[in-house]
């Protein structure tokens, strides 16, 4: 299977090592230091899991060089979605599966009109991983879980083939028939996980256990599940306790990528997050005070650290 991984950050990097490993034909869409790491010396994944080293690597920053592919996992930050996404047609073809695996719930909407609707598929990544330098990916915890479905919740057979090989790459492939139930499960926490961790510059560790910050979890966890159902998505009645019992049991040094992206001085994804909450929140009538005070709060970390 020829598979493209675009943006090979944290998500992309692991899964795409994870792939290649297993023998899948991977190309990594990567730019800057980090390409050149990769071509000069490959990709390294340190992870719990075994180390991965692909020497050589097949990376590019030029799509048009690739060709068409099965799969691309599009991986890149999500201010990047409609450039990268236009950069990435010569890679897809009738068949491909276009699988957008970004924080956030409105990918797959924003990449359908540049692409076509048939070839994006929904997908989620449940992984912590970030570049430790570059060429280096390293992955905190054991959990390396994707998901992903036919926007129409119809079972396809390239649905069932990247299934069968995520997990030959030992990867927890899942192809799901609610893959928008699945994609505002996760927006529950990570929407909330990460305004929350952003704000205290701290992992979940030292703040789910607080008497002082725990009900903060709580709060934003139903903020966005009411603007979830609201939107016409259906999550479990027990969405919120699912996502507190995920949150107690998380490794204490788990901290969300746009936290990391903070603490770095970069651009963070807030207007996706809890700016998106917000957003919905005003559009169907539900009220959002503990995502509008965050988003209010981390507004001026937008573009990176103010000057």
């Amino acid at each position: 299977m020829r598979i493209a991984v675009v943006g090979a950050g944290g998500v992309g990097g692991a899964f795409g090592a994870a792939l290649a490993k297993a023998g899948a034909d991977v190309t990594f869409i990567a730019r800057g230091a980090h390409l050149a790491a990769m071509n000069s010396k490959g990709l390294k994944l340190e992870s719990e899991l075994g180390d991965i080293h692909l020497v050589p690597t097949q990376a590019t920053d030029d799509p048009g060089t690739v060709g068409p592919v099965d799969v691309v996992l599009f991986c890149v930050k999500l201010w990047d979605v409609e450039s990268a996404g236009a950069a990435i047609k010569p890679m897809v073809a009738a068949h491909t599966a276009v699988i957008p695996l970004q924080n956030g719930v409105d990918a797959a909407d924003r990449l359908a009109p540049l692409l076509g609707k048939p070839a994006v598929m929904g997908g989620v990544a449940n992984i912590s991983a970030t570049i430790a330098e570059p060429g280096v990916i390293r992955q905190t915890g054991t959990v390396m879980r994707m998901v992903f479905g036919e926007l129409d919740g119809a079972k396809s057979a390239r649905g069932e083939a990247f299934a069968t090989v995520c997990t030959k790459a030992g990867i927890d492939g899942v192809l799901s028939a609610s893959i928008q139930t699945e994609l505002w499960m996760k927006f529950i926490l990570l929407a909330s996980n990460a305004s929350i961790m952003a704000l205290a510059r701290l992992p979940v560790g030292k703040l789910r256990d607080d008497p002082d910050i725990a009900p903060w979890f709580t709060t934003a966890y139903e903020e966005v599940a009411a603007v979830g159902r609201a939107a016409g998505v259906a999550l479990p009645a027990d969405a919120v306790e699912k996502t507190l019992s995920f949150n107690r049991s998380a490794p204490p040094h788990l901290i969300p990528s746009m936290a990391v992206d903070l603490l770095r001085g970069n651009r963070i994804e807030l207007p996706w997050l809890s700016g998106k909450v917000v957003e919905l929140g005003r559009k169907h009538g539900v009220p959002t005070p503990t995502h509008a005070f965050m988003y209010a709060a981390l507004k001026p970390y937008i573009m990176g650290k103010p000057a």
